[in-house]
């Protein structure tokens, strides 16, 4: 299969000019800047001792880690609405289209907001694996959105902790916010009113925190590229 970064090009050529100034996300967030091997183990060993991982490698010993993390969802989150976009379910109403359309926006904005605040710390594009999605089926691509956008606004605030840069801080909660009101719209697609049950809200009336290693396994199921952590 294709990789992000190939699979993703004549899009983003669209996205990047008319379309994207017209739907932009506060400015790229507004702050202007598959496997999953949880421990080091079995990683192939350079000349003096220095790791060798297969794939990438999400160190999380500091903000860089962090936005790894993030960068590594936004990076799935986008090619799956990119596919749903471009060639959308039957069954998807004109409205339907249009809001798909508009959250793939939003996705790529948020990943390339990911990728350009990380320069040089960032991982390399994963490949995917949506063999399990049966995109010409309402059923099928709504159930994996509402998968996708729960698990990610659960990341999200499980993550958030972890920053300790008061700007990528703000970041996140602009993104989480975001990603929040899609889970919001596509959970009421399915079943009209589950847009806040007690499945994402407690009775503290916060919304569910997942910490990376809960994450990160369940993402893999998407993911073809092996995903190693460190300093988690």
């Amino acid at each position: 299969m294709k990789n992000l970064q190939e699979q993703n090009t004549q899009v983003e050529q669209s996205v990047f000019t008319a379309q994207l100034q017209r739907r932009s996300f506060l400015q790229y967030a507004g702050a202007g800047a598959a496997g999953i091997a949880l421990i080091a183990a079995g990683c192939k060993k350079r000349d003096r001792g220095i790791p060798e991982y297969e794939g990438v490698v999400l160190d999380f010993k500091d903000d860089f880690g962090v936005l790894n993390y993030a960068y590594a969802l936004e990076q799935l989150e986008a090619a799956f609405y990119i596919q749903v976009a471009s060639a959308p379910p039957s069954g998807f109403s004109a409205a339907e289209k249009a809001y798909f359309q508009d959250i793939q926006f939003h996705e790529i904005a948020h990943r390339e907001y990911l990728k350009k605040a990380l320069g040089a710390a960032a991982i390399g594009s994963l490949e995917v694996n949506f063999s399990s999605i049966n995109f010409t089926d309402r059923t099928s691509v709504l159930a994996t959105a509402k998968a996708f956008e729960d698990l990610g606004v659960a990341a999200y605030n499980g993550a958030g902790v972890r920053l300790t840069t008061d700007a990528y801080l703000v970041a996140a909660g602009k993104i989480v916010s975001v990603e929040a009101r899609h889970a919001a719209y596509i959970r009421d697609l399915i079943s009209n009113g589950s847009f806040a049950n007690a499945e994402v809200v407690d009775a503290n009336g916060l919304d569910v925190a997942l910490t990376p290693d809960k994450v990160l396994p369940i993402a893999a199921n998407y993911v073809k590229t092996k995903i190693n952590v460190i300093n988690l």
